[in-house]
């Protein structure tokens, strides 16, 4: 492989190394520490002042490195477009709970309104101003396209806010969104870089950024991405898969993000059906499996061993 290829990633990898010891400090001394829940794991009480919003690091790691390229491909564009406008949403949240000590952050249909916003726009552009179509590849059925057709925006919605919302429910540990997303960036990173899709340089762009970010979030983390990052990455990842026209295999690839918001929707609505009993130990699931006694460290190597074998098995499938 030619090395020009994945210099992107190497890129963007530099660029987080050099930000995060500028930016974590100077989010300290703003005070920009993160909120803990006082329902979450007891564990997680010492991670309050932590400093968050550690996501604008990664933001600006795959900004600065599409730069470089988004003059011989413009389909980097709604990729990144999708990647900042979601990662702005959340920094505003991330704002309003630490800055404006908001502990909720954006009302709920702020939020929505936000990622509708940003979903219909790269929409528009995807319909308009790329060859994407309404097309999407067949998982396993060696080569073969499924036309949506009508029911294409539909879909995009709800595979882009499902996505976005799946990925902010994953970041709940020390690591561990970054270490799931850094394996999916990297399997669209290969699948692109397959395909000779303009998209490669903002994919490994994302997956250096995250190796990067990750020697200070890993456990006990440095730095926490919060909803800037989470959204971000939700936001890129299902941007990606769609610019991909592979939306479907969101469902292998990302299911742990799949898992997360499917585990907090089956608490929240078993709790009310049945006046306050509950399935897991705590939602999302990754708390679960903490309750029931793992490490932290432990939840995310499986987790992330998990990604890895999903993202061999969404290899297969092409």
């Amino acid at each position: 492989m030619n090395f020009t290829v994945v210099l992107p990633a190497v890129i963007s990898f530099a660029v987080s190394v050099i930000l995060s010891p500028i930016l974590i400090p100077f989010l300290k001394r703003l005070k920009f520490g993160q909120y803990v829940r006082e329902d979450g794991p007891e564990t997680h009480l010492k991670k309050s002042g932590t400093p968050t919003m550690g996501g604008i690091i990664i933001v600006l790691s795959i900004s600065i490195t599409s730069l470089f390229y988004i003059g011989k491909s413009t389909d980097i564009v709604p990729v990144l477009f999708a990647t900042i406008g979601f990662g702005i949403i959340g920094f505003m949240d991330d704002y309003i709970k630490v800055v404006m000590k908001r502990s909720m952050g954006l009302r709920a249909w702020q939020k929505l309104l936000g990622q509708i916003f940003v979903t219909a726009i790269f929409g528009y552009y995807l319909i308009n101003f790329t060859n994407v179509g309404t097309t999407m590849l067949i998982p396993f059925s060696g080569g073969k396209y499924l036309n949506v057709s009508y029911m294409f925006v539909p879909m995009l919605f709800l595979v882009m806010l499902g996505t976005v919302n799946g990925s902010n429910f994953t970041d709940g540990l020390d690591g561990l969104e970054s270490s799931v997303t850094v394996l999916i960036a990297t399997f669209f990173s290969v699948v692109a870089i397959g395909m000779k899709n303009g998209i490669s340089p903002i994919t490994c762009a994302a997956a250096g950024s995250l190796l990067g970010f990750l020697l200070y979030n890993v456990y006990p983390a440095k730095v926490f991405m919060g909803d800037t990052g989470s959204l971000a990455l939700g936001g890129f990842v299902a941007a990606s898969a769609y610019m991909l026209q592979m939306p479907l295999f969101i469902l292998i690839v990302a299911l742990i993000y799949l898992i997360e918001v499917l585990s907090v929707m089956l608490q929240v609505s078993y709790f009310k059906l049945t006046g306050g009993k509950r399935i897991f130990r705590m939602a999302p699931i990754h708390h679960h499996f903490e309750l029931m006694g793992w490490p932290e460290t432990r939840v995310v190597a499986v987790f992330s061993i998990i990604t890895a074998m999903l993202c061999l098995v969404g290899l297969m499938g092409l």
